[in-house]
């Protein structure tokens, strides 16, 4: 008999087999990231020059690579990366039972229903759906609407406009249009829930228990953006993946629950209700605060993803069971998003799973 079937027996039937090289790469630490190195020297400079890069597994960091200025700890701008973290604070209270996905707006927010809009639900404004009219998004109009914001005196006030001035033109639900309307509205019914302010709320659930230091939505000054104010670090925003990556743990702290973390990444849209979506982003889907990337061949989520405008790409593959950032400050183009494809493909490649690319569909 084969000496290695003697000792191990049935152990080298497939699946058990995996396993044994799972184990075995993660102990020895054999992962070979050369040719991921290799790209993003290459596109260092499509990418914006100064460019983090950081990939956790198994309760460790396995790739970090420090281009131009930026350092892990570099705190810079991440644009929509904020919906997600957004998302994730929206959902600690639907886990206290303060909220409900399927809540009406207007029983909150009793503006809206005034003007014919209270029926929109919590899961309609993280997913796009809420069937209120809004442009195309780029950096000329995200700077427009933020002149505008310097003239309020609140987030609540922010929102009644969109109640009072935001065309209904279409049911909700029933198209996607990607904006930065509906996470606004969420992050206020928390301050109304709640009597405290988003800013106060989002360091009291998300960034001091995810030990994010340098990550806030107001840097201490001006009105919070729930969609896209957030300035973090790579480090930061790493602790938040960690937790999305371990269904809602953190450092052995419950964050949100296993439940709350599937809502989350479930899709809510298909490709038909899309009517707007930025260019990086055509072809996927989104779920609540977040793109999915790639499905199973049941199209369950397998890598969930929240890019921001300014370039910032965090993912989480939870069939690869791995969480990495690209953390930049450059306008993100479609070229870049298919530099990131094929600098994760690189990442695959040194992560032995049962994932196979006939299982999933992606772009």
């Amino acid at each position: 008999m084969n000496p290695l079937k003697r000792v191990f027996g049935n152990f080298f039937s497939a699946g058990l087999f995996i396993s044994f090289l799972l184990f075995f790469k993660s102990v020895s630490g054999q992962y070979d990231f050369s040719e991921t190195d290799r790209l993003l020297k290459n596109h260092q400079h499509l990418l914006g020059n100064d460019v983090v890069t950081l990939v956790y597994k198994d309760g460790k960091i396995i790739f970090s690579k420090e281009q131009g200025r930026f350092k892990n700890n570099t705190e810079i701008p991440v644009a929509s990366c904020s919906k997600w973290l957004t998302a994730a604070m929206v959902m600690t209270f639907v886990d206290e039972g303060k909220l409900s996905l399927d809540d009406s707006i207007g029983k909150f927010l009793p503006v809206f229903t005034r003007y014919g809009k209270g029926d929109i639900k919590i899961r309609n404004c993280l997913s796009h759906t809420t069937g209120l009219e809004s442009g195309a998004m780029n950096l000329f109009s995200i700077l427009r609407e933020y002149r505008k914001r310097q003239l309020m005196d609140s987030l609540g006030e922010v929102v009644n406009g969109f109640a009072k001035n935001k065309k209904r033109i279409a049911e909700p639900g029933t198209e996607f249009r990607y904006s930065n309307i509906g996470l606004n509205i969420a992050g206020h019914i928390l301050e109304v829930i709640s009597g405290k302010k988003f800013e106060v709320l989002f360091q009291e659930r998300i960034a001091i228990p995810l030990d994010m230091g340098h990550t806030s939505f107001t840097q201490g000054r001006g009105l919070p953006d729930p969609s896209g104010s957030a300035f973090s670090t790579a480090n930061d925003y790493m602790h938040f993946l960690i937790m999305i990556l371990q269904k809602g743990v953190y450092n052995g702290k419950r964050i949100l629950s296993e439940k709350s973390v599937n809502q989350m990444q479930k899709p809510q849209i298909s490709l038909g209700m899309v009517k707007y979506a930025p260019s990086p982003a055509e072809g996927y889907v989104y779920a609540l605060g977040e793109w999915v990337e790639e499905t199973d061949k049941n199209g369950n989520s397998e890598v969930v993803a929240s890019p921001g405008l300014f370039g910032t790409w965090p993912l989480v593959d939870n069939c690869h069971q791995y969480a990495c950032i690209f953390l930049i400050q450059s306008i993100l183009s479609r070229k870049q998003r298919d530099v990131y494809v094929e600098i994760k493909k690189s990442i695959d490649q040194q992560i032995l799973s049962s994932c196979t690319s006939s299982d999933r569909k992606g772009l």
